[in-house]
């Protein structure tokens, strides 16, 4: 539940600020990229320090050495994180941590069916609920990000400037 608490607090958090004058946080998607941002480096940071021996007892047995699993999907989480902050990358981060939504989704089926966590949340429906939430949130990026290139204008296209904001002709990089 805590992933959840993180991802809606900070994008309700940047989309006031955006409201309330941050020019660079108005965009939605902008708002959304930073609560997926916090959301997975609460989850990565998890792998590492706090939950680490159940996030090892969440993968199945048939998968080799769940040390080292553990400690990659944390790292792959927590370079994502940083990948949702940067423009450039948003989109392709939020694509890869779709893909890896996906693949450590059955490690949440074991744990559920095997009874490995008892809280309320824990149970397969809810975890099911939950990873839907959060394909839909990196899969809301990475559409918006294709939305947007798609109507850009070319120069708009590979301008350092943010989303919409076209530079002159004699500032844009292709004509220098």
């Amino acid at each position: 539940m805590e992933p959840l608490i993180a991802l809606v607090a900070v994008t309700l958090a940047l989309l006031v600020a955006g409201a309330a004058g941050v020019r660079r946080l108005r965009p939605w998607p902008v708002a959304l990229r930073g609560g997926l941002a916090a959301m997975f480096t609460l989850t990565g940071m998890a792998h590492f320090v706090g939950m680490r021996a159940e996030l090892v007892a969440m993968v199945p047995p048939s998968l080799p050495n769940p040390e080292l699993l553990v400690t990659v999907t944390g790292l792959l989480e927590l370079a994502g994180a940083a990948g949702l902050l940067i423009r450039r990358t948003a989109p392709w981060a939020a694509g890869c941590l779709t893909a890896l939504l996906i693949l450590m989704f059955p490690a949440n089926v074991y744990a559920a069916v095997e009874g490995l966590s008892t809280g309320p949340f824990e149970a397969l429906i809810p975890r099911t609920l939950l990873q839907v939430v959060f394909v839909s949130a990196t899969l809301a990026v990475v559409i918006a990000y294709r939305r947007s290139r798609a109507t850009e204008s070319p120069s708009e296209a590979h301008s350092p400037a943010a989303p919409g904001v076209a530079l002159p002709p004699a500032l844009h990089p292709r004509t220098r």
